[in-house]
């Protein structure tokens, strides 16, 4: 899988070499703070929207256009969910970034930021997953 370059610096990183944390033994992180880092992202990513294709992938991405940013998605979603059955946790978690990345890089092209989605996780959020079901398929 190609990966997301380090949106700081025109370095492209080695998610694969750096430890992730052990996310058996650490502390939870605090959500606000989980939410805070994906929002520092998507404002990373619509700054390079712009940027010079040649020295940010993210700029490369746009420039392909929408059907590669969703195409990069899907390969992403599709490498989470191998690492998920194989119980690859380490890769799962790896892949989990790359697909959040990708992820709000489509939302970017498509106009949509985090907190439009929120809204609706939000909202969501009032009701039963289950009720919702019922209602659409006709108390079924």
């Amino acid at each position: 899988t190609s990966e997301p370059p380090n949106l700081r610096t025109s370095e492209p990183p080695n998610l694969r070499t750096s430890e992730p944390p052990n996310l058996r033994t650490s502390e939870p992180p605090n959500l606000s703070m989980s939410l805070e880092v994906l929002d520092e992202l998507f404002e990373i990513i619509q700054k390079r929207k712009s940027a010079d294709p040649e020295a940010s992938y993210t700029a490369r991405l746009f420039a392909k256009g929408r059907k590669k940013i969703v195409q990069k998605l899907g390969e992403e979603a599709v490498e989470a969910m191998i690492d998920a059955v194989q119980g690859n946790t380490e890769g799962l978690t790896q892949e989990s970034a790359d697909l959040l990345y990708h992820l709000l890089v489509t939302w970017a092209e498509a106009g949509l930021t985090p907190q439009d989605v929120a809204a609706v996780v939000r909202a969501r959020m009032s009701y039963s997953g289950i009720d919702a079901r019922k209602a659409k398929k006709g108390g079924d």
